[in-house]
């Protein structure tokens, strides 16, 4: 089964609002915010990934569940976002450790 590309863009801004439930102006202001960052087909089409859909949802969760104002969700999806960058420096550094680990067993073997 081939594996789903959750950053390939897949949706025009309507269905996008339609998906989040949102109005497509409010999409518009987010992405002025940089709070989303939707895929840009010429100069006027954008269209949003899975990925996307899912960040406005966190949006929407944080803004009209928990009363976060933007200012508040941009700190708050940067340090997510950080995070994120965090865990996978270090799985990758725990992959390298578990590889090198496993050359000088292989070495201390022979």
């Amino acid at each position: 089964m081939p594996r789903i590309d959750r950053n390939e863009p897949l949706y025009l801004i309507g269905v996008a609002a339609r998906l989040c439930e949102l109005h497509p102006q409010t999409l518009r202001m987010y992405e002025r915010l940089g709070l989303v960052r939707p895929a840009r087909v010429g100069t006027k089409n954008r269209l949003y990934s899975e990925a996307d859909i899912d960040r406005l949802r966190q949006i929407q969760r944080l803004t009209q569940d928990m009363g976060v104002n933007l200012a508040g969700v941009e700190i708050i999806l940067g340090l997510l976002d950080k995070m994120q960058r965090m865990q996978e420096q270090l799985e990758t550094e725990i992959e390298r450790m578990h590889q090198l680990m496993e050359e000088r067993l292989r070495h201390l073997e022979k």
